[in-house]
């Protein structure tokens, strides 16, 4: 009998009973209940039902492979599924995301990582259903520095800032979050896609650029804050 899917509740597949003790308690702490299923049939049956949101689903497995598990799901779910592979196969990434999972992981993985790519993959998930909250705004004003996201512009004290598509992605949400310390991986995450290539390092120097556009000293920053390790900071007031 299917179910509505949990918003917190993480299907793990994988017999690695270790790994799965490990990301129990450290998903637990993100917010998050995890379940495990130690063999490819058991796993397939409660991937199944539709309880949960997210599945992380091993490559090597018992029973049924990781790969077969994801092609008789994908039959009839499109639970958003992370595949776990073997660090350096590059096929096993490539297959997996050719049979329609949302992202990859190559062990041995740092649990930070693993979940920040769980939120990543439900956000991207959650992003297509429809909006619950009120419109956005046309535009963003803080002091000087306006931003009319209709138009993908930028103005700072009335003046034009000739802002590439990337950049203008980032200090859109870096301002929409104003406050929030925002991560490297939430900022990849929401600029990258079809608009554009992002990758790892190459946003910190995105983000030195739009601070050089902005005037911003990262000494003594007026708009964007580094948080060290973390990401960034957007400070500037309305």
């Amino acid at each position: 009998m299917d179910h509505t899917p949990d918003s917190r509740a993480i299907l793990l597949i994988d017999d690695d009973r270790e790994l799965g003790d490990l990301l129990r308690d450290y998903l637990a702490r993100e917010g998050f209940r995890l379940e495990v299923a130690a063999d490819g049939p058991a796993g397939l049956e409660r991937a199944r039902t539709g309880a949960h949101s997210l599945v992380l689903l091993d490559v090597m497995l018992p029973g049924l492979d990781g790969f077969e598990v994801l092609r008789e799901l994908r039959r009839g779910s499109a639970v958003p599924v992370i595949m776990l592979t073997a660090r350096g196969e590059d096929v096993d990434r490539i297959v997996g995301l050719e049979l329609g999972a949302d992202d990859y992981l190559p062990k041995p993985f740092n649990p930070r990582e693993m979940a920040a790519r769980v939120k990543a993959v439900l956000r991207r998930a959650g992003s297509a259903a429809p909006p619950a909250t009120a419109p956005e705004p046309e535009g963003l004003d803080f002091g000087p520095l306006r931003l009319d996201l209709a138009g993908h512009r930028a103005q700072l004290a009335g003046a034009d800032l000739e802002l590439t598509p990337i950049e203008f992605a980032l200090l859109r949400e870096l301002s929409r979050g104003a406050g929030r310390v925002l991560s490297r991986d939430t900022l990849l995450d929401r600029v990258r896609g079809r608009e554009f290539e992002l990758f790892d390092r190459s946003i910190d120097v995105h983000i030195s650029h739009l601070r050089q556009k902005l005037g911003d000293d990262p000494r003594r920053p007026r708009w964007i804050r580094t948080v060290r390790s973390v990401g960034y900071v957007f400070i500037g007031a309305p």
